[in-house]
């Protein structure tokens, strides 16, 4: 007790009384917001908490902005190829103003659409920082300047990842640019070196080229693609000045503001979230999904763990074993994967057999003058099954849709080499791919 007369002892501010919600999703990712808005349309208590990008990474910094310019640098190469095509037109150059534009235009539209979606769901949409305070329970710090604490019934974590930066020797980092760097469009660099020769960086090393900027690749392996079939990639080593250096050898997690250990939740040693097949981590009620849990790192799959976990909060026991997911590579010629490679095949027991032909062989190639790239199929001798495909070429990305269906059919390669497909079209070229083989 103070004397009396003495002043009162200060006490620290009490904790203001956490708001209680039915679901609580950290990140607004593709399986985050749409996990938030579809339990909001269904009368739950949502809210859903975003550092920044209204929408996620995709339609922010990734996918949407780069394939956005990436329809711009094909644009260029179909002028470059107008001749062939019958057409004489001026040659075309690269205005940077509109460049900017016409991405960020897109940009705009999607971030636009989303604040009307996640308005009209009725979600409670908070941007600002979380970190966890305890079980379910996070304080944010709101861009607009306040502080709020909340504490979800059950907890889902969609925070993504970010650029990987190395440490390049005589190279700061100020010297160096990320993907997310390079789609500000400052400038087109003169000279620009790629280190890394994954997804990312074949994307930008070619949109850059064709922008008018001297490109060369870096990897560290012996080829570009790595993870594809020897076939796809080669093998590059050149060190060159350079205006502009872009380093694109992968995404780290975004969990180390979080303070996870209060929440109970596990990371692994690169920072990943810990799930199960369920997508639940190591804490009672608590969901991560996305990147940042260490998943292959496409919106596709992201959208399929919105898929899991949506069924799962109903009850259900729906998981992430034996997925089939496609990737694709969006230069020219498309590179465009799903299943096994011949070598994991013949690795995993199969009796296999392949099916192969190069793209000029697709009548419908000859008409686009888009003949270069070839397809790779493997099957399994004794049932008949197609175990994966690699193809390269015009269109890759839509024909491996069509085997990929098969395969999720559990089909014969049969029924595609005898479907009826539209002439003339690339995926009638599967017919002609399956022709020869002889299980």
């Amino acid at each position: 007790m103070p004397e009396i007369g003495s002043a009162p002892e200060e006490s620290a501010p009490a904790e203001s009384a956490p708001e209680d919600v039915d679901l609580l999703v950290v990140g607004g990712g593709k399986a985050g917001k749409t996990l938030a808005v579809a339990r909001a349309k269904a009368g739950e208590r949502v809210a859903l908490v975003e550092r920044g990008l209204i929408g996620g990474s995709c339609i922010n910094i990734a996918c949407i902005p780069t394939k956005t310019l990436v329809t711009s640098s094909r644009t260029l190469a179909l002028f470059a190829r107008a001749e062939r095509l019958g057409i004489r037109s001026p040659s075309a150059a690269v205005d940077l103003a509109l460049l900017r534009a016409h991405k960020e235009g897109v940009v705009a539209d999607m971030v636009d659409m989303h604040r009307t979606l996640f308005a009209g769901s009725g979600m409670d949409f908070i941007l600002g920082t979380a970190r966890f305070t305890g079980p379910r329970t996070v304080q944010v710090a709101t861009d607009a300047g306040g502080t709020r604490t909340i504490r979800g019934r059950r907890v889902v974590l969609n925070t993504g990842t970010r650029p990987r930066i190395p440490s390049i020797p005589g190279l700061a980092r100020e010297q160096l640019m990320t993907s997310e760097d390079m789609l500000r469009l400052e400038g087109i660099p003169e000279r620009l070196v790629v280190v890394g020769g994954g997804y990312v960086g074949c994307e930008f090393a070619q949109m850059f080229a064709r922008f008018g900027s001297a490109v060369t690749m870096i990897v560290r392996g012996p080829r570009l693609l790595a993870r594809e079939d020897p076939e796809v990639s080669e093998a590059i080593e050149r060190e060159l000045p350079a205006d502009a250096v872009l380093v694109a050898v992968g995404r780290e997690p975004v969990t180390d503001e979080l303070e996870l250990e209060r929440a109970g939740v596990e990371r692994d040693g690169r920072g990943f979230i810990v799930v199960d097949d369920e997508l639940r981590t190591s804490a009672d009620a608590v969901w991560a999904v996305g990147d940042v849990a260490g998943h292959p790192q496409f919106t596709h799959v992201s959208y399929d763990d919105f898929r899991v976990v949506q069924h799962n909060l109903d009850g259900g026991h729906a998981s992430t074993r034996g997925r089939l997911i496609p990737s694709v590579v969006f230069v020219e010629p498309e590179i465009a994967s799903v299943g096994l490679s011949e070598a994991e095949a013949r690795e995993a027991g199969h009796a296999v057999v392949v099916a192969s032909q190069p793209v000029l062989a697709v009548p419908r190639s000859r008409t686009l003058r888009q003949t270069e790239g070839f397809w790779k199929i493997v099957i399994d001798r004794d049932s008949e099954r197609i175990l994966g495909a690699t193809l390269v070429g015009v269109d890759a990305a839509e024909v491996v849709s069509v085997i990929q269906t098969a395969m999720l059919a559990g089909a014969p390669y049969t029924l595609l080499r005898d479907a009826i497909f539209a002439h003339p079209t690339m995926a009638e070229g599967l017919a002609t791919a399956f022709a020869g083989v002889s299980p």
